[in-house]
C-alpha cells in the first residue's frame, strides 16, 4: 500500500514542497527581523488578499471621500496589514464622528459603521458662528443654511450652558417658539431676543418664576405683541417695559395733545 502511494505521488511534489518550505522560512525570518509589513504584502501577493471593497454606513454629514482620503487606501493595500485600531483613531478625528466601528471582512472588504454627533445649537462668539452638540462641544463652523433654524447661543462661554439651557427653556414652549437668540450676559444670565425684535432680560436666579410672570402678562395683555423694545424681568418684585422709538413718539404726541386741549380749556374759561 505504501509503495502504491509513493508510486502515485507526482515527481514534482517534493520540489514544490521544498519551495514553499523555504518561502515560509524566509517569511518567518523577515518577520523576526521586524519586516512584518513586507511579510503581509508578500503573503497578500500570493493569496490575493488586497482591499477591494470599502462599505461605509451611518454617515450623513461625513462624506465617504473624506473617509477614504484619511485612510489612504489603494488597490495594493493588503487587508492583512490594514490596522483597524489605527484606522479608527484616524477617523475619530473627523468633526462629525461621535463613535465609529471598523472591521475587516475577509477576503477583501473593510466595513466602517459611523455614529454621528447631532447639531443642537449655533454658537456665536464675536463674529464667528459654529455648530455645537448637546454637550457644548464645537462641531464645525456654520456654513450650511439647513441649520439656520437651530437656537442661537451668543456670548463667551454660552456654549457651556447648553445642557442646562435645554432643561430651562423646553418647559416654556409658548415663549421658546418666539426666541431667535439667547445671549449669555457676563456669564451669569440670559437676554432673550425674540423674532419680533423684543428683548427679554432675565434674572440671574429665579428664571422659571420670571418666565411665569411673563407668560401671565402675555395671556392677559398680549404684551409680546405690543410696541415694546425691552421687557426687564431682572427684579423679582417688578417688571419694567421700554417702548420702541416709534411708540415713544406716538406716546409723546398723545401727551402733547392732552396738554394742548387742557391749556385751551383753561384759557377759555
Amino acid at each position: 500500500m505504501i509503495n502504491f502511494v509513493l508510486y502515485h505521488i507526482p515527481s514534482s511534489t517534493g520540489l514544490i514542497s521544498a519551495i514553499f518550505f523555504y518561502i515560509g522560512v524566509g517569511l518567518y525570518g523577515m518577520s523576526l527581523g521586524g519586516h512584518q509589513k513586507l511579510v503581509m504584502k508578500t503573503i497578500s501577493s500570493y493569496t490575493g488578499l488586497f482591499i477591494e471593497n470599502i462599505k461605509v454606513s451611518g454617515n450623513i454629514e461625513t462624506s465617504e471621500s473624506d473617509v477614504l482620503q484619511l485612510l489612504s487606501l489603494n488597490e495594493l493595500t493588503s487587508i492583512l496589514e490594514f490596522d483597524v485600531a489605527v484606522a479608527r483613531q484616524k477617523l475619530s478625528m473627523l468633526p462629525w464622528i461621535k463613535d465609529i466601528e471598523v472591521r475587516k471582512v475577509y477576503p477583501n472588504t473593510i466595513e466602517i459603521r459611523i455614529a454621528e454627533r447631532t447639531a443642537s445649537a449655533i454658537w456665536q462668539y464675536d463674529s464667528n458662528l459654529s455648530l455645537i452638540d448637546k454637550t457644548g462641544k464645537l462641531i464645525v463652523p456654520l456654513t450650511d443654511k439647513r441649520f439656520m433654524n437651530l437656537p442661537v447661543l451668543v456670548g463667551r462661554d454660552a456654549e457651556k450652558t447648553i445642557s442646562s439651557f435645554d432643561k430651562q427653556f423646553i418647559i416654556w414652549p409658548a415663549i421658546k417658539e418666539r426666541i431667535k437668540a439667547y445671549v449669555w450676559v457676563a456669564s451669569r444670565r440670559w437676554d432673550l431676543y425674540l423674532y419680533n425684535g423684543i428683548i427679554i432680560k432675565l434674572p440671574e436666579d429665579g428664571v422659571d418664576l420670571a418666565l411665569l410672570r411673563l407668560l401671565e402678562m402675555e395671556k392677559k395683555y398680549n404684551i409680546l405683541e405690543r410696541d415694546i423694545s425691552v421687557v426687564d424681568l431682572r427684579l423679582s418684585d417688578r417688571m419694567t417695559v421700554r417702548l420702541t422709538p416709534d411708540a415713544l413718539v406716538r406716546r409723546q404726541a398723545v401727551i402733547d395733545e392732552r396738554k394742548r386741549i387742557k391749556n385751551k380749556g383753561y384759557h377759555g374759561t
